[in-house]
């Protein structure tokens, strides 16, 4: 069977400080993988070398049996990779609905076409309206980013994410900022999303987390130092010491 993402060797330093050594790491086809670690354990630097925005020094990166590492980040969506960031990158004076629109021409020919007319093109509108209705924003479609809540907009992302038909979505801290109702609805509709939809996630609070994912990684100093199912990490003594300090 072929793997979701096979991460081999990966390695990139900043400055001569080595971020991520040697990290290797696999997934199935609707996997969903927690990565932990302490601040400065090289996570969000993998999510963007493994993303694309960032060039790995050694290394490879495999998704569904493509070769990726050398391919510019807006390549990669044609491979089914799809992800959100811990800071929103929303067109905040735009509507909802335009945003998703954007994220489904990132898979058209019609993206390189900068005369187009997106109001002759009422199939986006309406394919972006039932995305946002998949993430309970259906009768916000018209608000502006900036009009809606922080939660709202982090549900907007997952419907942006979404719109590019992922196999394997990358999800960097989806839960952060946000009130205990706004982590429960969004947590769920994580869980709801499609099992065939290989989920690889960072996220900080562990009780959710935890209960979420089917493997955990767990990075120290830009190396993997354990892997396993929840009750083999949170049981090793090295995750332990991480975390409590003995």
């Amino acid at each position: 069977m072929t793997t979701a993402l096979e991460v081999r060797g990966l390695r990139k330093s900043f400055g001569g400080i080595a971020v991520t050594q040697d990290i290797s790491l696999t997934m199935q086809p609707g996997e969903r993988r927690l990565i932990i670690g302490p601040n400065g354990a090289g996570k969000t630097t993998l999510f963007g070398l493994i993303g694309g925005e960032i060039r790995a020094d050694g290394g490879t990166i495999t998704v569904f049996g493509q070769d990726v590492t050398k391919l510019p980040m807006r390549s990669r969506a044609r491979y089914g990779m799809s992800r959100t960031y811990q800071i929103i990158t929303l067109f905040p004076k735009d509507t909802l609905a335009h945003n998703v629109v954007l994220g489904l021409l990132a898979l058209m020919p019609l993206r390189n076409n900068t005369m187009v007319d997106l109001a002759r093109r009422p199939n986006l509108h309406d394919r972006a309206v039932q995305l946002l209705a998949t993430v309970g924003l259906g009768d916000r479609a018209l608000h502006r980013v900036c009009d809606v809540s922080y939660g709202e907009q982090r549900r907007v992302e997952l419907a942006l994410a979404l719109a590019q038909q992922p196999r394997l979505l990358l999800l960097d801290e989806p839960l952060a900022g946000l009130s205990q109702d706004e982590r429960q609805l969004v947590k769920k509709l994580i869980e709801d999303m499609p099992r065939e939809t290989a989920i690889l996630m960072i996220e900080h609070d562990m009780d959710i987390a935890l209960e979420f994912a089917d493997k955990i990684t767990v990075l120290h100093y830009g190396r993997v130092i354990v892997e396993g199912d929840r009750r083999t990490v949170v049981e090793d003594p090295k995750t332990r010491e991480i975390y409590l300090g003995h």
